[in-house]
């Protein structure tokens, strides 16, 4: 829980770095204001050149275009962003939070199959002693001390500090693998933040550069890569939401199979860990599935240098999980 209050943390600094750096493109407006105006000029000029020498009626309404781009840029902050982001923030509450309460439901069925894998060890004879301090003096004293009972003694000792280690392992692995996950959704906020101040503060040399003739496509490119941008924490908050969920499932059904008096519990997360993985990896494939949302050009480059990114981080993953997995299984055969 304090894991993710940190990274919770580090998602509102980034936030607030977007809201001190959206102001910016005030200043960058004063720039594109003198590029936007020339780029009028010759815009009106050409087109009003070009009907003069075809002998044919002025069209005005193709003239306002360069107009309209200018009242964009001198108010870009609070008409174009503010709207944008007015628009598409309705989005990310929503999906902020479905997430909170997928979250919530998971921390509470962990809690409770927590407390009964420990009820069902403490059961269980065979296991009571190796979670519980009071059975293991309980059962010592029943041995006594006679040297027949010293081996035995000997191995209760050894089985017990077997079981702390593998748990220990466990736990820290399970540990990684969170940092892990929370850090691939910290990289995917970051560059977002990073592509979002970008594309803001030089938005309104995009827009003066569209005025001039040749260069029109330059605005929907801005606006479909901005909005782009701007949908990855939505669908990361859904990919998320959408883990927790299986997870919550997953605990739902090791709490039912808990609630049998003779199941024996099994403590190797092995689903968990398996879902870490996947949530690692799939992290990376946000962009890539925010592209089907909006089509968004020029992008394909870091399209796939991030989906090489996911595979190493995956294969590494992976590794590390393997070699967990199969150390904590040599010692349970010994």
């Amino acid at each position: 829980m304090v894991l993710q209050a940190d990274f919770s943390s580090l998602h509102e600094v980034l936030r607030s770095l977007y809201d001190d750096m959206m102001p910016l493109s005030a200043e960058m407006a004063v720039v594109a204001k003198g590029l936007g105006g020339l780029g009028a000029l010759f815009y009106v000029a050409l087109k009003v050149w070009q009907a003069l020498s075809r002998a044919e009626p002025i069209d005005v309404f193709p003239l306002l275009r360069p107009f309209a781009l200018g009242l964009c840029i001198m108010f870009f902050p609070t008409m174009v962003l503010g709207t944008i982001n007015a628009v598409l923030s309705p989005i990310v509450r929503g999906t902020h939070g479905i997430l909170e309460g997928q979250v919530l439901d998971l921390n509470t069925l962990q809690e409770q199959k927590d407390r009964l894998e420990h009820e069902a060890m403490l059961r269980n004879p065979e296991t009571a002693y190796l979670v519980s301090d009071e059975e293991f003096d309980r059962q010592l004293d029943e041995l006594g001390w006679s040297p027949s009972d010293l081996a035995t003694m000997s191995g209760m000792y050894l089985e017990r500090g077997m079981f702390q280690l593998e748990k220990s392992m466990r736990d820290g692995f399970r540990e990684l693998l969170e940092i892990l996950f929370q850090s691939a959704a910290l990289v995917i906020d970051t560059i977002r933040t990073f592509f979002l101040i970008v594309l803001s503060i030089l938005g309104p040399i995009a827009f003066a550069i569209s005025i001039w003739d040749g260069f029109q496509s330059t605005l929907t490119q801005w606006l479909t890569r901005y909005v782009s941008v701007y949908l990855w924490l939505p669908v990361a908050d859904l990919f998320s939401s959408m883990l927790a969920r299986i997870q919550s499932l997953v605990l739902q059904q090791d709490i039912e199979n808990l609630s049998d008096p003779n199941f024996i519990p099994d403590t190797s997360n092995t689903v968990y860990i398996i879902f870490m993985i996947i949530g690692i990896i799939g992290y990376f494939t946000i962009p890539t599935v925010t592209g089907w949302v909006i089509q968004a050009g020029g992008m394909g480059n870091f399209s796939r240098n991030v989906n090489q990114t996911a595979q190493k981080a995956g294969n590494v993953a992976g590794a590390g999980a393997g070699s967990a997995v199969g150390n904590i299984g040599g010692r349970l055969l010994k």
